[in-house]
């Protein structure tokens, strides 16, 4: 069992123009801030939702929040 999930920031935070999630790592504002004090459950839940929202942002494709 891990303690926590390796967080998937990469230090280059920008939001989109709608401000509603991290380009660079696929996270919305919310999940940003609750990171830090989720359970190891919640960020694996967070992680998961990742990889289907930055394939939509790079086809061009509205992301899905």
């Amino acid at each position: 069992m891990i303690d926590r999930a390796q967080s998937p920031c990469v230090a280059v935070c920008a939001l989109d123009a709608r401000a509603e999630f991290c380009t660079a790592c696929g996270r919305t504002v919310a999940e940003i801030g609750e990171w830090g004090g989720a359970t190891v459950e919640r960020q694996c839940a967070i992680l998961a939702l990742l990889p289907e929202r930055m394939a939509r942002q790079a086809a061009g494709q509205p992301v899905v929040l």
